[in-house]
């Protein structure tokens, strides 16, 4: 694993409650085929680069078989590749648009196949727009809107129903400590997956399924080139920024825990505090630092 943690992870990626229940499932007397028992598959979203390909790695040397899930073909079956040769798992490659409605439906139809079926979703994929919404281009917008909130809904949905048939099941919705503070667009759909995932969690952990919302703070990947600013020119002070591995491995594990909320590294646990008791002229210019 090429990540330091703060705590013990289960190396099976499922507690021994869990895995318990799943052997219960694979005989029950319903009808309801598990033919995943003793094997742990992960799907992935956004899982070329960034912290998406992290996931990837960091689960795949848990042992847990993948579906990694992007636009760069290329670039996924590179990262599949690797991680066959170093960890002896098996990884699918979906190559598409969550925009497209054709792209979202394989992902969907994967999500709900009862065999060889998911246990872990991770809903990663996600771009950034500038602060502007004012001149922003409305229907990026728009896009920006659907693949934040309606894609990782869509989803959780289809992946929902086989966590529930089988009793166990996890979904890990990366958000942003900006879901605490005012700054635009962005702010405002990582709030609706930090509440939903914090009413799912309340909803479904009693029957075996955990939704955790993960709130990194700035984090080194490639998020703000994408937005045109290359390292060092982003305005974000040295101190504030996390590395990609630190956030992974701090959200697995909370993730293990069945947390709602995982937001990695305590300076930024002391920052969202601040930010909830702050009036809201000031949470905004806080919001307004850095890109």
């Amino acid at each position: 694993m090429s990540a330091t943690t703060d705590g013990p992870i289960m190396p099976t990626g499922h507690t021994e409650h869990e895995l318990a229940h799943r052997t219960e499932q694979a005989t029950r007397p319903d009808g309801v085929e598990d033919a995943g028992v003793g094997r742990r598959t992960a799907l992935i979203t956004g899982a070329s680069s960034g912290l998406g390909a992290e996931y990837a790695t960091q689960l795949a040397a848990r042992g847990e078989h993948l579906v990694l899930v992007a636009r760069d073909g290329e670039a996924l079956e590179a990262l599949a590749a690797n991680l066959r040769a170093k960890c002896g798992v098996d990884v699918e490659v979906l190559a598409v648009d969550l925009l497209d409605t054709e792209g979202l439906g394989r992902v969907v139809a994967r999500l709900e196949t009862r065999s060889n079926p998911v246990g872990t979703l991770v809903n990663n994929a996600g771009f950034g727009l500038p602060l502007e919404f004012e001149t922003n281009d409305v229907e990026a917008e728009a896009r920006h809107l659907r693949l934040h909130n309606e894609v990782p809904m869509r989803l959780m949905h289809a992946a929902l129903q086989g966590m529930l048939e089988r009793g166990s099941g996890r979904i890990l919705n990366v958000a942003s400590v900006a879901a605490f503070i005012p700054r635009s667009t962005y702010s405002a759909v990582k709030q609706w997956l930090v509440m939903f995932s914090r009413w799912a969690n309340g909803r479904y952990r009693s029957r075996g399924v955990t939704v955790t919302a993960v709130c990194p703070g700035y984090t080194h990947t490639n998020f703000h080139e994408r937005l045109g600013l290359p390292p060092g020119e982003e305005g974000i002070p040295g101190w504030m920024w996390l590395s990609s591995p630190r956030v992974v491995a701090d959200s697995l594990r909370d993730l293990e825990r069945g947390k709602a909320i995982s937001i990695p590294s305590a300076k930024y646990k002391l920052l969202v505090a601040a930010a909830r008791v702050a009036p809201p002229a000031l949470a905004a210019r806080m919001g307004e630092r850095g890109r």
